[in-house]
């Protein structure tokens, strides 16, 4: 493979879709922490653009789970999800978002109570 395959393998064309309904720019709007006020709202990252913090080369737009839920998936169920389920990210809201959702999730099953093992 060459750096100019996209991602998704053979799904090219369902990553070519997805950015094409994002009008190539990150989909975010503040599930990532940040507020993207400045940019109305959403993230003003765009595929092969140059972010503020994507190093020296261009922006690579991910087609992912639009649900940050949906970022926690295994890759199998993830590779699953139809084209309406996807949004185009950039990398750093992307993983932001995950991380985010991951801490949601550990909160959330950490209110439930103690685990059984301990129970007496």
């Amino acid at each position: 493979m060459t750096g100019r395959t996209p991602p998704l393998g053979d799904q090219r064309g369902l990553w070519q879709a997805v950015l094409a309904a994002a009008a190539g720019r990150c989909q975010c709007r503040g599930t990532c922490g940040k507020n993207h006020d400045k940019d109305g709202g959403r993230c003003p990252t765009v595929h092969g653009g140059y972010g503020r913090r994507h190093g020296n080369g261009p922006v690579h737009l991910l087609a992912a789970a639009a649900a940050p839920d949906s970022l926690l998936l295994p890759p199998h169920q993830a590779a699953a999800l139809p084209k309406a389920e996807l949004a185009a990210w950039c990398p750093d809201c992307h993983d932001a978002t995950r991380r985010a959702a991951g801490k949601a999730r550990q909160a959330s099953a950490a209110a439930t109570g103690p685990d059984a093992l301990f129970d007496l």
